[in-house]
């Protein structure tokens, strides 16, 4: 599903050149369950960018789904990032005037799927991460948990291929940590892909593989092209 290869990404902050990915290498095959550990500043969060297609690489290649993301248009790129990723972030990234509801059925209403559709869809997802009857409830009257978990329902109403989470439990405390991750296992168990990035080993390991990144090079092995 994902193959990067060779890929860089550099940064000029004054006369300093930071190459944030350094010819890296990574393949996500369909229906695993990958976490890409490093420490703050090794180059985790561009990969991510460039994963989720929020930018591009300055070398190397990207393909998701066989197809080289250098060939789509900034339109269709915006296309994938709402039907074919799922994301989910550290700050839950909710808005906060709306209901738990409301904010899962926003990238649905990007989507024009129609209202009642929308209504079947929004239901569905919450129910699968235990939060509907929550669903009238803004942010603010919520656990951090409960938001995260508003935050995976979003993600999930698309039905996206891919779920990219980037530092899911970072805001949380141990214990909501391992039921978000416990959620992240039963959505895996369903057959969904996903790759968590983290700073954090207990969570690291949770995943069927880990990938470490450090000063922009990833550690992989059996890279197979």
């Amino acid at each position: 599903m994902i193959k990067l290869k060779d890929v860089c990404k550099i940064y000029h902050m004054g006369d300093e050149v930071i190459h944030a990915l350094d010819h890296a290498n990574l393949h996500v095959r369909k229906g695993e369950f990958v976490s890409i550990i490093g420490p703050s500043g090794s180059g985790k969060s561009t990969m991510m960018n460039i994963i989720g297609c929020l930018d591009t690489a300055d070398e190397g290649e990207y393909l998701l789904d066989s197809q080289p993301i250098k060939d789509y248009t900034e339109k269709d790129l915006a296309r994938i990032r709402n039907k074919k990723i799922g994301f989910v972030f550290q700050n839950f990234n909710l808005l906060s005037k709306m209901t738990a509801a409301e904010n899962v059925e926003l990238p649905l209403i990007y989507q024009r799927v129609p209202a009642a559709k929308r209504k079947e869809m929004v239901e569905e997802a919450l129910e699968q991460v235990q939060l509907y009857e929550r669903r009238n409830h803004k942010p603010t009257e919520l656990s951090g948990g409960q938001q995260q978990r508003v935050a995976i329902a979003r993600a999930l109403a698309t039905h996206p291929s891919l779920f990219l989470a980037d530092e899911p439990t970072g805001a949380l405390d141990s214990r909501t940590s391992e039921e978000i991750m416990e959620l992240f296992h039963e959505l895996h168990e369903r057959g969904n892909t996903i790759v968590v990035i983290t700073h954090n080993e207990e969570v690291a390991e949770q995943a069927e593989r880990k990938v470490r990144i450090k000063d922009g090079k990833v550690s992989e092995v059996d890279l197979v092209w």
